[in-house]
């Protein structure tokens, strides 16, 4: 496959784009200033790990309606949805085909029509890992269809969690799928239903790339992955790392103050003092070729997470600064791997609770935003399908392995021209608007944008400059949370187990 294959976005003017692609400024070119200026100093964010809108905040109207919020659009999960008042309505719970029931392990998973899988509430906090794969991601769209000939159909989902199970090693329990179609409540994540509604979130927020976590991680700080749907290292396709610029080395350009947070906890790296060279192991940003100078070039730039509560309470936060995932200690809110390692997403949200609290109870909350969201959907459903949008670069994928889906068949989702899937977003700040829902479709590299419009510095592709620069989560004359509000403990007493299902 040419690696210069055309695409939407080398055709689209940006007349085009607008329409298409909510194209809003070209590459290279300083982001217009907002009419009012931004008083934030400190932008502070963070992507948890592999989990879709409807699985996480599909609850939320009836959780609003509980708990004396008032009602508004909110694309959540239709059994949700009251039956009068704002768009979308109330409406049957969405049921994907499962397998056909003749066909047992270890043989691929048949969708069933006549067997579907219902959405439904899951009761565990730990579930055995789908993936969000370049193929399952694919498969996710239509099964009949992963190229995106047509329109999507969304169907996918349990068959590919079912198949990944069957081609685990051992086996998953959950053999046929049925994980893919489970939510969590307000209940569940108190802490983060709370937040999304006394802050603001998204019902149009989506990973940026149909594929899994390296990928989309490339995109969270580069808007790109130079062509990569896999890990570096996959193949010989992809063993070069990417020469792209990173939004790091830009702000280090512009004189931006900058700073990636990591938690060494269970990991290799050994302290205090930690070996910075060892803690870039812990960040995506390895990936890039700059990525490698960090550690003697910029060794305070990669720091432990006891570094971030220390520089909250003493004023010193930089001004654009990234919190990795707690991965090794188990607080990244990932599914299971592993039968043997359960990963309780309650202990993960407790965990972010802390960062963000410290922050809104420090003097730094003043001036700071915190932008909480996830790297991908984790092949767990959503009813809203991925987003046309514009390749970043004219790269089409380079290193799709032989048989992958778009090796012999091409389509339009066959690029980095879709966006992924829906994914959860929280923005917290004083200026953030009260239980504010945006309807503006963007991809994760939309962070970027807004980084880039704070501090003045240009796009780093044509993907980034195609996002919205979010300061329509923002009232920058008025903020509402000089004095922010106190939120509740998460819950951390659900049940954890992998054996069965609910």
């Amino acid at each position: 496959m040419s690696p210069l294959r055309s695409t939407l976005a080398s055709f689209c003017t940006c007349a085009l784009l607008l329409f298409l692609c909510g194209c809003t400024a070209v590459p290279g070119v300083t982001p217009a200033q907002p009419q009012v200026p931004i008083p934030l100093n400190h932008i502070v964010f963070l992507a948890q790990e592999n989990r879709s809108f409807d699985h996480y905040f599909g609850q939320m109207r009836q959780y609003w309606a509980q708990n004396g919020y008032p009602d508004q659009s909110f694309d959540g999960l239709p059994q949700f949805n009251p039956s009068t008042g704002a768009a979308p309505l109330l409406g049957p719970a969405p049921a994907l085909p499962g397998c056909d029931p003749t066909i047992a392990p270890p043989l691929a998973c048949s969708a069933d029509t006549t067997n579907p899988v219902t959405s439904y509430h899951l009761l565990t906090q730990c579930i055995e890992n789908p993936s969000p794969s370049w193929n399952e991601a694919h498969v996710d769209w239509d099964y009949n269809d992963p190229v995106g000939a047509q329109t999507a159909t969304l169907n996918g989902f349990v068959m590919t969690a079912a198949n990944d199970a069957r081609q685990n090693v051992p086996p998953f329990n959950d053999t046929n799928g049925i994980r893919a179609m489970g939510y969590y409540t307000g209940d569940d994540l108190n802490y983060y239903y709370f937040m999304a509604s006394k802050f603001a979130t998204s019902d149009r927020w989506f990973n940026a790339a149909m594929t899994r976590t390296q990928s989309n991680r490339e995109y969270m700080i580069a808007a790109t992955s130079q062509g990569y749907a896999y890990p570096i290292g996959t193949d010989a396709s992809d063993t070069t790392l990417i020469n792209s610029p990173t939004i790091f080395q830009e702000l280090q350009s512009a004189g931006i103050t900058w700073k990636i947070y990591v938690d060494p906890s269970f990991s290799p790296c050994t302290g205090p003092p930690y070996d910075p060279a060892c803690l870039l192991t812990l960040s995506y940003v390895q990936n890039f070729q700059w990525g490698q100078t960090i550690p003697t070039a910029y060794p305070n730039n990669i720091v432990p997470i006891s570094q971030y509560f220390t520089d909250v309470a003493n004023g010193t936060l930089p001004q654009v600064a990234q919190i990795e995932p707690a991965t090794d200690a188990g607080r990244d809110e990932h599914p299971s791997t592993s039968d043997s390692q359960p990963n309780d997403i309650q202990l993960g949200a407790s965990y972010v609770s802390t960062l963000v609290n410290a922050l809104m109870t420090s003097t730094s909350w003043s001036d700071s935003a915190f932008i909480l969201t996830y790297d991908e959907d984790g092949g767990l459903y959503d009813h809203v399908s991925p987003q046309a949008t514009v390749s970043p670069d004219n790269i089409s994928p380079v290193d799709l392995l032989p048989g992958d889906i778009c090796t012999t068949t091409s389509g339009p989702t066959c690029d980095f021209v879709y966006t992924g899937y829906r994914v959860p977003l929280i923005v917290v700040s004083p200026y953030t608007k009260q239980n504010y829902v945006s309807h503006t479709v963007a991809d994760t590299t939309a962070i970027l944008k807004f980084i880039e419009t704070r501090f003045n510095v240009p796009a780093l592709n044509a993907r980034d400059a195609a996002q919205m620069d979010m300061t329509e989560f923002f009232d920058f004359t008025n903020p509402p949370w000089t004095t922010p509000p106190s939120p509740p403990a998460q819950n951390t007493s659900g049940a954890c187990y992998l054996n069965t299902l609910p």
